[in-house]
Order: C-alpha cells, then sequence, then structure tokens
C-alpha cells in the first residue's frame, strides 16, 4: 500500500506536525507557568496541577486512545484529536480562573492521547518499506526527541514578548494546518482496523492504574515518598495494573493484547525508552533552573541556550539512525546511543556556580542530543515492528505511555533527589555564611549540589537504558521486512497485508 501512495511523503508533514504540538505542550506551559498563575490567582498548592491535570488525563488514556485509533479508524481519530485539542488550547488561552484552566488542561490531555498514539499508528502502516520507513521515523524521532527543546525557546519568546495566553493559542494554528491537511493528503491502508468489540474492563483498570501511578510520582514530589497518600496511590496503581494484566489474558478481545508487550524487542523497547525519558525530563527541569536562577538567564535566552541539543538530536536521528537503521541491528543503534547521552549527562555532573556555558555546558548537550537522536529513531520504529496491523495503534501508544509515566517519574524521582541534596547542604554550611552575601552564595552552592547529586542519577538510569537495549533488543537490521523477529504470528499478518517478504533474522 505505501508502494503505491504518492501522498505518504505529504502526510508525513502534517504528522510530524501535529506530533510537534503535542511535545511542544509539554514544556511550553512550564515556562508561561509563573505569569499564568499570577494572573489567574492560583494558590502555589495548587499550581502543579496545571502540569499534573494534562498529564492524568494523557497518560491515563492513552492505551484507550491507541485502541480506539486500532477501532475507529487512525485518519478519523487523528483528525478529532487535532480539532479537539485545539479547541482545548483556545479555552486555556482564554481562561479566567483557575478552574476554567485546569479543566482546559485536561481535555488538552484527554485529546492528546487520541492524537498521539494515531500519528504513529499511521506511519507504521503508511511506511513499510524499510528505507522509506528508516526516513520517516528519522524525521518523526527527531521531533519527539527536541520537540520539548524547542517548546522552552517558543515558551520563553511568547512568554516575555507577548504574554502566557499565546504559549496556548501558538496550538490553534498548528493543529488546523495539521487537520485540514491530515484530512485531504491522508490515505489510510484499508483492511488495518481492528474492529473487535471494546474491553471496557480493560479500559477502566489500564486508566485508573496509570492516572494513580502518575498521580503518585506527581504527590511524592510535593508531598514526600512517607506521604500515606502517596503510598497508597502507589499500592492502588500496583492492584489495578496487575488486575489489567490478569483481565487482559482472558477476554477474548483485549485492550492490550499481552503480544504486544510480551515480544522480547518491544519489551525492551518500551523500558529502555521509559528509562532514557526519565533521565532526559529531569535534565530539561535542572537545566532551566541552572541557567536562570543560577546563571541569571532570561527566558528566551534559556531556550536558545538548549539549541545545540536539538541540533544533537536532529543529526542523530536523521543522519545516524536513519542512514543506519537498514545496515546494523536496532541494538548497535539505541545502545550506543544511550551510552554517549550518558557520557554527555555525565559531563553535566561537574557543574558548578561559575561553569562555563561553552566549554561544559554545550559540548554535554550536543552528546547528550547525538545519543538521544541515534537512540530514539530505531526505538520508535521497532516500537511498531512486526505488530499486526490491527494492533498498531495500541503498541504506538505504549511507546507514548512509557514515554509520559517516565516524565512524570522523572521529574517527581529527580526532583526529590535533588531537594535532598540541596537540604543537607544548606545544613552543612548554613552556620558558616554570617553575613547576607555568604548566604546566598551558600544558597546557590546547594542549588548546584542538588542538581548535580539528581544528574549523577540520571547517568546511572542512561547506563540501564543502554544495558536493556543491548540485551532486550535481539532483532537484526530491519531491511526488507516488516516483521521483527521473535512475533512470527505479527509477522505473518503484516507480511499478509503489505505483500512483502518475511526474512527471518
Amino acid at each position: 500500500m505505501s508502494e503505491t501512495d504518492p501522498r505518504r511523503w505529504k502526510a508525513l508533514i502534517f504528522i510530524a506536525l501535529a506530533q510537534l504540538m503535542v511535545v511542544l505542550d509539554a514544556t511550553i506551559v512550564n515556562i508561561a507557568l509563573p505569569s499564568a498563575q499570577q494572573d489567574l490567582g492560583i494558590s502555589d498548592g495548587n499550581r502543579q496541577w496545571v502540569i499534573t491535570a494534562y498529564a492524568l488525563a494523557f497518560g491515563g488514556l492513552l492505551l484507550f486512545g491507541g485502541r480506539i485509533a486500532d477501532l475507529w479508524g487512525r485518519k478519523r481519530t487523528f483528525v478529532t484529536g487535532l480539532i479537539g485539542f485545539a479547541a482545548a488550547s483556545a479555552l486555556g488561552g482564554a481562561a479566567t480562573g483557575e478552574a476554567m484552566m485546569l479543566g482546559a488542561r485536561a481535555l488538552q490531555g484527554v485529546f492528546g492521547a487520541l492524537l498521539a498514539p494515531a500519528a504513529l499508528s499511521l506511519l507504521a502502516v503508511m511506511f513499510t518499506d524499510a528505507k522509506e520507513r528508516a526516513k520517516a521515523f528519522g524525521i518523526y524521532g527527531a521531533i519527539a526527541g527536541g520537540g520539548g527543546a524547542v517548546g522552552l525557546i517558543l515558551g520563553g519568546f511568547l512568554t516575555e514578548y507577548l504574554n502566557w495566553r499565546w504559549t496556548f493559542f501558538v496550538n490553534i494554528p498548528f493543529a488546523i494546518i495539521a487537520a485540514l491537511g491530515a484530512y485531504f493528503v491522508i490515505r489510510e491502508p484499508a483492511g488495518a482496523r481492528n474492529r473487535s468489540p471494546l474491553d471496557i474492563p480493560g479500559v477502566i483498570l489500564s486508566t485508573l492504574g496509570l492516572v494513580a501511578l502518575v498521580y503518585g510520582f506527581t504527590r511524592a514530589e510535593s508531598a514526600g515518598w512517607s506521604d500515606s497518600l502517596t503510598i497508597g496511590m502507589f499500592v492502588g496503581s500496583a492492584l489495578l495494573l496487575a488486575a489489567f494484566v490478569f483481565t487482559e489474558a482472558r477476554v477474548k478481545s483485549p485492550l492490550l493484547p499481552l503480544r504486544v508487550l510480551t515480544e522480547r524487542n518491544r519489551g525492551g523497547v518500551y523500558l529502555s525508552l521509559g528509562l532514557a525519558i526519565i533521565a532526559m525530563f529531569g535534565l530539561f527541569l535542572f537545566l532551566t533552573y541552572y541557567l536562570q536562577i543560577v546563571k541569571g538567564f532570561s527566558p528566551v535566552k534559556t531556550g536558545f541556550a538548549f539549541l545545540p541539543m536539538i541540533v544533537g538530536m536532529i543529526t542523530g536521528s536523521t543522519q545516524i539512525g536513519a542512514r543506519l537503521m537498514t545496515r546494523v541491528p536496532p541494538r548497535l543503534l539505541m545502545g550506543p546511543g544511550f551510552v554517549v547521552a550518558a557520557v554527555g549527562m555525565l559531563l553535566l555532573t561537574q557543574l558548578e556556580i561559575g561553569t562555563s556555558y561553552a566549554g561544559l555546558i554545550l559540548p554535554a548537550q550536543l552528546l547528550l542530543g547525538l545519543g538521544m537522536g541515534t537512540a530514539f529513531m530505531p526505538a520508535m520504529s521497532l516500537a511498531t515492528h512486526g505488530v499486526e496491523p490491527r494492533d498498531s495503534g495500541v503498541a504506538s501508544a505504549m511507546v507514548n505511555t512509557s514515554q509520559q509515566v517516565g516524565g512524570a517519574i522523572g521529574t517527581a524521582l529527580l526532583n526529590t533527589i535533588a531537594a535532598s541534596a540541596t537540604t543537607a547542604y544548606i545544613a552543612d554550611h548554613a552556620a558558616g555564611a554570617t553575613n547576607p552575601a555568604a548566604q546566598k552564595l551558600v544558597q546557590a552552592q546547594a542549588m548546584v549540589e542538588g542538581y548535580t547529586s539528581a544528574i549523577w542519577w540520571a547517568v546511572g538510569i542512561l547506563a540501564a537504558a543502554a544495558a536493556i537495549a543491548f540485551t532486550l533488543i535481539t532483532t537484526g537490521a530491519q531491511s526488507g521486512s516488516s516483521a521483527a523477529s521473535g512475533d512470527s504470528e505479527g509477522a505473518e499478518g503484516v507480511a499478509d497485508e503489505v505483500r512483502i517478504p518475511v526474512v527471518a533474522h
């Protein structure tokens, strides 16, 4: 199908634009939050809900969104998600109070959960030729990896020169152009839908389990890990997700067929990608604070300071990952990619108050970007490689779920580590600070101490991601086949669907 559809490359433009909008939104609002909080009178206690409302709806409903895409049609789900996201963004930009803002953010999450898996699964079913698939996923991987840093630049610019409302309104032209383009250009391959009845118990259990997990980590950041509600959320999440797995193994038409998870290559991708995102999300947060508070950068200057990471990600994804994906096994791109990123992260453990941007932060970001771009590209492709077309929506949703849950864990876990190290440093050094200037210096040193302590953890997490990629991902180079090893049923299903040979690895 993809070989006879001349419009698939035009379709990629609109899919990539929609993905960029969703990824931008994850970071663009962070920079606008202080201004929005002041204008709308949101309390410090409720401020986190502007981020959390989106994360809970998006993370909790992703599997449901992926299944809807398989059932309802990916193009229709994609366009609906875009229109809904634009409407929710307009509501957020026009918010007059706390309730309206939080409602708009939750709605953005709901429509994002429809949009994100539909976008990735459209790529999976439209690009089945190995070389074309490598190029398409190279572009998609660069956007998925680098879009967050672009959001920091755009968020800084809009907040500084216009106002925070434009961080919401900017989504509307993105969404309208992508929706119109998708409606007229995208032609979904026939016979790729899964029309089985919807697994309602699976929807309820997975949504509640993921919401409890994301909220548990979010609450741990503000209330602490020993808080009774935090512990309750983790216990509840474990029970709900265990019940979900038990249900999926027994129902006739599961929301998430366990064959999608149990194939070792896809399982390795979901796990290693989730760990890498934990490390990356924490870093975005720390570097933003370091550059603005310790170094005194403006929001716009901070955004531009992340450009080397974006350049590295685009280069790694399109020039290394995409070019080598059809020649070398994915583990030899993902494993070394995560190792290079870990080396970049290791450089950042040397941060001090007077650290030179050009001497340390710039090369560290280039290494991080190159490593992540090289690893993300085959990961995005392999996550949907070898699945039956009828499962591509939920397989795509699992990629987004591992990213979303990884982001929530990363922010909470690394923030907690940083806060503990900062507090300990102040307790040890406060007695020696006898005047305001010395006290201010101790505060700044304590913040940097907190960041570097957390970054050491991020180095370890990236090393673990590399180890998982090297050991669990065993499939060969993705050439001439749309099937991953170890998934023969899925391989035959895909081969029948797109009439390409299955090559045994």
